[in-house]
């Protein structure tokens, strides 16, 4: 697979606390990719350390198959945008200007990008309006636009949806997805809003105390948590016969628990089983959630 992001035992140290401790993992080139974890993981260390704003204490990491410690890494960088943290505008400026402003930054050569960017961003009638007067999702959205003004294969954005009300959550996830799949802009997303994230994200990394605990794809995430029937009966045993000769596919849990992966005619189910002397204590519908998983993956609920 080519990756347009990988990370090699990366440690980052601040005095007593290891943000990162041997975190690897593979952002796949054309991915929408959730970097889940809770407060305090590293999530937004490792933002730092591959945007060049920090150092890893050790360890490596590659952006287009560069390595950090490769003097071209920079060139390499070019090719990325994010917005980390909170979005970094001039609030007296319009967003015309604060894109204007992006560009000379970068030394590109015209404005003649702007119009669309803002369009692009749904900024292009706020006219005379200064940043300092828009919303929070509007602000997420100029930030979007200033990390897009270099036109990056690679965006990174730390918390996109922190603090947004519903309107604008959506917004932002629409944007993402139309970066994504009409420009095939690689997207890298720190998120603690997990729900939002299983509407967004190809490819996810679970990250708790600096270590990658398990990278996935959404597909294999659906498999993990696919609806299902809850049993609980007296012998699993008797269920597993039943529903095998059935053809039926299911899982045991337990000696008195078993989930079933496809509809079942219940009344038959309960007949069949009482004539071998197994009764049914409890039926409930399963469906796992991106949240349950990370915390079935990480050991508790926390903060993420």
């Amino acid at each position: 697979m080519n990756y347009v992001l990988t990370t090699h035992d990366l440690k980052k140290k601040y005095r007593h606390f290891q943000a990162l401790n041997g975190l690897s993992m593979h952002v796949p080139r054309g991915s929408i990719y959730g970097f889940v974890g809770k407060n305090g993981a590293g999530k937004t260390t490792l933002i730092r350390l591959i945007c060049g704003l920090q150092n890893p204490t050790s360890g490596t990491f590659t952006l287009y198959g560069i390595r950090n410690d490769q003097k071209n890494i920079e060139k390499a960088r070019r090719r990325m945008g994010a917005v980390v943290e909170t979005p970094s505008i001039y609030l007296n400026m319009t967003a015309e200007e604060n894109l204007k402003q992006q560009y000379l930054i970068l030394g590109l050569p015209s404005f003649g990008g702007v119009k669309d960017l803002l369009h692009l961003v749904g900024l292009d009638n706020t006219g005379r309006k200064k940043a300092g007067n828009f919303s929070l999702g509007m602000r997420q959205r100029l930030g979007i636009a200033l990390a897009l003004a270099g036109s990056p294969d690679l965006l990174v954005l730390d918390e996109p949806a922190n603090g947004l009300d519903p309107q604008g959550i959506v917004e932002i996830r629409e944007l993402i997805l139309k970066l994504n799949r009409e420009r095939q802009i690689t997207v890298l997303i720190s998120s603690h809003i997990l729900d939002e994230l299983s509407r967004l994200a190809t490819h996810y990394g679970i990250i708790d105390s600096g270590r990658m605990i398990k990278e996935f794809s959404a597909r294999e995430l659906e498999h993990a948590c696919r609806k299902c029937i809850r049993l609980e009966v007296t012998d699993t045993r008797i269920l597993a016969r039943i529903l095998t000769e059935a053809d039926i596919e299911f899982k045991i849990i337990s000696p008195t628990t078993a989930d079933i992966f496809e509809k079942v005619n219940i009344t038959w189910l309960a007949k069949v089983l009482a004539m071998e002397y197994c009764e049914i204590f409890s039926i409930q519908e399963k469906d796992e959630s991106l949240e349950s998983y990370f915390i079935s993956l990480t050991g508790g609920a926390g903060h993420v």
